[in-house]
């Protein structure tokens, strides 16, 4: 927030709505995406740290949201973002339709490592993905061991990078030494105390970053600039709003050389706005200033004991951002 003073809880509060965007394939273990939005002079900004994160950990997302609504998006070199297809760890007979969703993508990203699933399920899901698309990335959110790891990706072939295989900074540099394919941190970095330890370690090829958990857009670009590897700016599952600073810092980017996480707009069957949906493979740059409406008719509401729930971590969180004080909203 570049040194300026918190905005009260009661002047987030006073426009903060919290909504349950309908998802369109189960995502993530979610069917419903819980969050919350509210407007300052900048425009809109969005708080919607997964229900299971704690105080610590979710008072990042508040800074990204109180810098979108009070600060807005910083300067930008590009208008066009040329985004990923992501496909939920979906049967492969169901991965042509979910590519459809993202017209002109050429490249896709897989989850895998999904509780409950086999490898052979992974392998076929992404088998299904080349068929459509020219560029392959999985993701496979730290599920594996290192052995489960190195087994699945010589399984799995050739893609352009494997996200996050293992939890472990130490787990990531060991599959990174015996397998061939890229490596890519995601959580080594958002849910990092020090997001640089995956570069000392010698890690990962490819850091994986995410607007609302590194505290904001300036954040962001702050760890892509001093990180030294080449980045992808990619969704926390965020709604339009949250997708808008997303596609805001990757557009402020010196150099962008992959496709961005920036499409997942195409899983929600409702959103708070216009979602960024591909177009040519690519979405362009939109920001929801202070004068956007947003339609609440169109849009599922919490009920009251959701919506306090949300309002109570609001004030919980800029509790402890005020406590820290200037800064990315995590120590």
């Amino acid at each position: 927030m570049s040194g300026n003073a918190l905005p009260t809880t009661a002047d987030l509060l006073a426009t903060a709505m919290v909504v349950r965007l309908p998802m369109r394939t189960r995502f993530r273990g979610l069917t419903v995406r819980e969050t919350m939005v509210f407007a300052g002079p900048a425009g809109w900004g969005e708080f919607g740290p997964f229900v299971e994160y704690d105080d610590d950990e979710a008072s990042a997302w508040l800074a990204a949201g109180i810098e979108a609504a009070y600060q807005g998006p910083p300067p930008r070199v590009r208008n066009v973002i040329a985004v990923n297809a992501t496909v939920p760890a979906v049967p492969a007979l169901e991965v042509a339709g979910i590519l459809a969703r993202y017209p002109g993508a050429s490249t896709a990203k897989v989850k895998v490592a999904e509780p409950g699933q086999t490898l052979d399920d992974d392998v076929a899901r992404v088998a299904a993905a080349r068929a459509g698309v020219a560029r392959v990335r999985v993701d496979a959110n730290g599920k594996w061991t290192v052995a489960e790891a190195i087994r699945a990706i010589r399984a799995i072939g050739e893609v352009e990078y494997v996200e996050q295989p293992c939890a472990t900074v130490e787990e990531l540099a060991e599959v990174r030494r015996a397998v061939d394919v890229p490596i890519a941190a995601d959580e080594s970095i958002r849910k990092a105390a020090d997001p640089y330890r995956v570069v000392a370690a010698d890690a990962a090829d490819v850091a994986i970053v995410k607007v609302a958990p590194l505290g904001g857009m300036r954040a962001t670009l702050e760890i892509a600039d001093s990180i030294g590897l080449p980045v992808v700016v990619s969704s926390a599952l965020d709604s339009a709003v949250g997708i808008a600073a997303g596609v805001a810092a990757a557009a402020a980017l010196p150099t962008l050389d992959h496709a961005c996480g920036l499409g997942t707009g195409a899983l929600f069957g409702a959103d708070v706005a216009v979602p960024f949906l591909p177009t040519e493979g690519a979405v362009t740059t939109r920001w929801f200033g202070p004068e956007h409406i947003i339609d609440r008719s169109g849009v599922p509401l919490a009920d009251g004991p959701r919506e306090q729930w949300w309002r109570d971590r609001l004030v919980r969180c800029h509790a402890l951002l005020s406590a820290r004080g200037p800064g990315r909203g995590r120590d």
